[in-house]
Order: structure tokens, then sequence, then C-alpha cells
């Protein structure tokens, strides 16, 4: 192999290993979400687990986080306005990626 194949191989797996780290930093956000979520829906242990899974199964329906937010909203109803979901959104991201990067 030449300098540039083993250097054009270095960038494909770092960006393999960026858009890999992107999905399970996503995930883990809205499992958080849902937990938080759950909490306000007055469910708690095994039921606010299932609950955070049903909200990570909602990421995959579209591109992009608003099928998440419809999800969350929807089943909230008036327990959250939209400022304060997005805003944990953010927040759960931030969490997120904070937990992956002291694991590795």
């Amino acid at each position: 192999m030449t300098t540039f194949d083993d250097r054009e191989s270095g960038f494909e797996a770092k960006f393999a290993h960026d858009e890999a780290m992107q999905f399970k930093a996503h995930a883990r956000a809205n499992k958080l979400l849902g937990l938080w979520a759950a909490g306000l829906m007055g469910k708690d242990g095994d039921d606010a687990a299932a609950y955070a899974v049903e909200v990570i199964k909602s990421d995959f329906e579209e591109a992009g986080n608003e099928d998440v937010y419809r999800k969350v909203s929807g089943d909230l109803g008036g327990k959250a306005d939209e400022a304060t979901i997005r805003a944990k959104m953010v927040e759960c991201l931030v969490e997120a990626k904070s937990q992956l990067m002291s694991s590795d």
C-alpha cells in the first residue's frame, strides 16, 4: 500500500467511527429523553425503561428529530410545552455525548 492508500483507509475508518458515535449519542439521548418523559407521566422502573425504548424506536421513522419530538409531545400532552421538550432534547444530547466521551 502507498502512503495515499494508508491515509485514505485512515479517513474512512475515522468517518465510520464518527458516524457510529453520532448514532450512539442520538440513541442514548433519546433514551434519556424517554426516561425524563416517563417520569413526567408517572412511569418508573420497567415501565419507564420500556417507554424509553419506544422513544428510541420512534427516531427511525424519518431523518432528524421531529419524529422523536412528535412522539414525546403527543404522549406528554400538556405536561410539557414545546420549548421545554426541545430544550430537554438538546440537554439530553449534550449529556449523551458527555457519557460516551467518558466511557471511551
